[in-house]
């Protein structure tokens, strides 16, 4: 049996208090190294300013309430470059954070739907302070290493299938029918037959191929170049916005070029948070359980990336170990802590960050490279609201994509695996939820694998996981057995 390499150090002394800092030469590394790493980064991660307003911005809550485009965008900017500046500072690791993708697709089409959005966001903050506790008492590490690995894949290939659903939907290329069956269908009549779906097709296949070719921020130049043909294409014949009788019409955003595409950042969603919960409009079974599956999606996803960028950077050693994790864990529960505080959802670490440890950044210099890019990119937040629906959409599906890969380091030859695997994947989207997919997967995992004469290899914070997502799926008839509204 081989084990993985020790990580990799240099015998180069320190030029400079900077460079024995963040171990530059120890590791390896050169400042010029770091900085064109830290660009890198940020190239690959830069679409996170469109991408996460378009998903927050596009749902409204149990009020009816939604979050202004512009407002989301700076606020994402702000968190992702203060908390990718501080995770460098504090841990020396180059790891850039953002709004996290499938955190957000979970407030924005899940949580919301039960409460406000400053009430969403109090609980994505409380979410953050749980794991600061389970990440600064070890519990974090216990619980992590608790999960079967195959759960932990099906969340993120289910993430994935479901954030690509929601591409295909926004974009007008799967629509719902108003049939019972087939429930949806493709475009108009079982048709392509709108000018906006044609360009998220043409924006799909552009940046697909950019990201086939490996090219450094292909999602972001696939994002900017179909963009830029949506507002030719408007310019040239005057779509509009969708309406009853503008079927060929923009989703939500119509692509037109008004005004500067520079301007002051909007702020005004920083602290807008609501820890005073209507529990007449809510129950505390709900809640608690928006709570859990805030945590379990942050918890595992960060973790596991977490892992993968430090093997990556030759960091890790054969434990799967890395230099302060207990720091990492920590700061990236107050990424959660801050994202909820910006409403822009939990910001975590980015796997783009591979791209920037690609180019050779080896430590949290790099960082603050990354983060003071997205400092800069608030001032440009008038430019991303010009991005349409249908665009951003081909972003969303070549992101669930790349998340499906994840599925090939599963072995399915047990179906005692393959089920609660296959259930975790195909309910996430098949109901709208992601929370539905966790659950449909701990749950029958806990009891294919128990009935199957297995039961003494369940963790017994399985089967306590397990029991509480019961309890999710029956709340109703709980609450009408309490005589909770």
């Amino acid at each position: 049996m081989t084990t993985a390499p020790s990580p990799t150090r240099s015998t180069a002394e320190p030029t400079n208090a900077l460079d024995r800092f963040f171990e530059i030469s120890k590791r390896g590394s050169t400042i010029g190294t770091e900085i064109r790493g830290g660009l890198v980064t940020f190239v690959t991660m830069a679409y996170i300013v469109i991408l996460n307003p378009i998903i927050l911005s596009g749902s409204a809550d149990v009020t009816g309430a939604t979050l202004e485009f512009s407002a989301v965008g700076a606020a994402t900017a702000l968190t992702a470059g203060v908390m990718t500046i501080l995770f460098g500072v504090i841990t020396r690791l180059p790891f850039g954070f953002a709004a996290g993708l499938g955190i957000n697709a979970f407030v924005a089409f899940s949580v919301v739907g039960q409460v406000t959005w400053p009430e969403a966001m109090a609980l994505v903050m409380i979410n953050g302070l749980v794991i600061v506790l389970l990440a600064a008492t070890g519990l974090r590490k216990m619980i992590f290493d608790a999960v079967p690995f195959q759960l932990k894949i099906a969340i993120t290939v289910g993430i994935g299938l479901f954030i690509a659903f929601i591409g295909f939907v926004n974009s007008g290329f799967v629509t719902a029918t108003g049939s019972a069956s087939p429930p949806v269908g493709l475009g108009v009549g079982g048709s392509v037959a709108t000018v906006p779906t044609v360009l998220f097709i043409v924006t799909l296949i552009v940046t697909g191929v950019l990201v086939a070719r490996k090219v450094k921020g292909g999602l972001l130049i696939g994002l900017v170049s179909g963009t830029v043909l949506a507002v030719i294409v408007e310019a040239i014949w005057h779509l509009g916005a969708a309406a009853d009788d503008n079927a060929g019409g923009w989703g939500l955003t119509v692509p037109t070029l008004t005004g500067s595409p520079f301007g002051l950042p909007d702020l005004s969603l920083i602290g807008a948070v609501d820890f005073s919960f209507d529990f007449s409009k809510v129950s505390l079974v709900a809640i608690v359980m928006i709570v859990f599956t805030l945590v379990f999606s942050n918890f595992f996803d960060a973790m596991g990336t977490m892992t993968g960028l430090a093997k990556e950077a030759d960091l890790a050693n054969e434990n799967g170990d890395f230099p302060r994790i207990k720091s990492a864990l920590v700061v990236e529960g107050v990424g959660a802590i801050v994202g909820g505080g910006t409403s822009s959802s939990s910001s975590t670490v980015f796997i783009e960050s591979g791209a920037g440890i690609g180019e050779g950044a080896r430590t949290g210099f790099a960082n603050l490279i990354t983060g003071g890019m997205f400092l800069l990119a608030m001032f440009l937040t008038p430019l991303t609201s010009i991005v349409p629906t249908e665009i951003a959409a081909a972003a969303l599906v070549i992101v669930g994509a790349m998340m499906m890969a994840q599925i090939k380091y599963i072995d399915l030859t047990e179906f005692s695996v393959l089920l609660p695997v296959f259930l975790t994947v195909t309910v996430m989207p098949l109901t709208y939820s992601i929370a539905n997919g966790i659950g449909a997967g701990f749950v029958s995992w806990v009891l294919i694998q128990a009935l199957s004469g297995k039961a003494r290899k369940i963790s017994p914070l399985l089967w306590i996981v397990a029991a509480g997502f019961v309890v999710f799926f029956a709340r109703g008839p709980i609450e009408a057995l309490f005589g909770v509204a």
